[in-house]
């Protein structure tokens, strides 16, 4: 089995480009890169029964966002706030090669 890379990581916006919740947007909660999957913030909700765990927990049906495949987000700019393709670039910090997402439109780091 290989790794699949994903170009997205937790925390990014992305706005989803297909499939039944296309054109809605949100934050990556968590990138599983195994499977190519991600979960996004208020995007593919399903309910789910759940037994009562302790006081906490209580039981009944709960909405949650399901997996969705990365391939079906494009990541958002936050300079000029497009979705986007994403490019690489190295920066040289001092002695250290540093590999940092560029958007394709504006140029402007993708990375914090």
């Amino acid at each position: 089995m290989s790794i699949n890379k994903l170009s997205v990581k937790s925390g990014d916006t992305v706005v989803v480009i297909s499939g039944a919740n296309k054109g809605k947007s949100g934050k990556i909660q968590k990138a599983f890169p195994k499977t190519g999957k991600i979960i996004v913030e208020g995007v593919a909700m399903v309910k789910r029964h759940q037994k009562p765990r302790g006081r906490g927990l209580p039981g009944g049906i709960i909405e949650k966002e399901a997996a969705i495949p990365a391939s079906n987000v494009m990541i958002m700019c936050q300079s000029c706030n497009k979705a986007t393709r994403i490019a690489h670039k190295f920066i040289t910090e001092g002695d250290k090669q540093r590999k940092v997402r560029i958007c394709k439109k504006c140029g402007a780091s993708l990375d914090k």
